[in-house]
């Protein structure tokens, strides 16, 4: 029998000022509007069947790195317009997300998120830990689990099923809601590797 790590206990192991993340990609142009870094945190409890991204649900520790050099390593690719965060579940790593969010929102960039929680579930006093921050920092969210039976593939909706809804909390951004639940992304990364993102291929981190 597989005992599974309890993820408060795990999310208390990383260190202030610190994220743990599944992966990053520059220069995505299919994880929200216009050119922008996908960054994936590490740790998910939903468990949704059809997950593009089941390598994000343990809360182990996989990869840590610093808010401060994570902000450096997106401000130094001048076409990152954006940062979107996906996983696993962001808004249990809200505190440090938001606090990256000030840092790019300072230098220009705009911030989007993806959530298994709904608005109202984050706007709960009861919500995560953070959570109000970071919905703060946001310009545009996209809330609620993904569900396999109502999952969408279209070249006119930005969300991969239907019971999920897009909040745009900064107006500028009302009429690049442009991406959709058709399109994927391929990253040969320098040692090789290679990461699938999009709505239809599960991000793989395979040699």
């Amino acid at each position: 029998m597989t005992v599974k790590t309890n993820p408060y206990l795990s999310l208390l192991e990383i260190p202030a000022g610190y994220l743990n993340i599944m992966g990053y990609v520059d220069e995505s142009e299919v994880n929200g509007p216009g050119c922008r870094a996908v960054v994936w945190v590490q740790g998910c409890l939903r468990e949704c069947p059809g997950c593009f991204n089941p390598a994000s649900w343990s809360f182990e520790i996989n990869q840590l790195i610093a808010v401060e050099t994570l902000a450096e390593k997106i401000l130094s690719n001048p076409r990152n317009q954006g940062v979107t965060f996906s996983g696993g579940e962001p808004f249990w790593q809200a505190p440090a997300l938001a606090n990256l969010a000030r840092r790019l929102k300072a230098a220009g960039l705009n911030v989007m998120s993806f959530t298994g929680f709904t608005l109202e579930q984050l706007q709960d006093p009861y919500g995560p830990a953070g959570a109000q921050e970071l919905l703060e920092q946001l310009d545009i969210l996209i809330d609620g689990p993904y569900v396999e039976r109502l999952a969408v593939h279209s070249p006119d909706c930005p969300v991969s099923s239907s019971n999920q809804r897009v909040h745009i909390f900064n107006p500028a951004f009302q009429d690049q809601i442009t991406w959709a639940s058709d399109q994927m992304e391929i990253h040969i990364l320098k040692d090789g590797s290679r990461i699938i993102t999009g709505y239809r291929g599960q991000m793989d981190l395979a040699e």
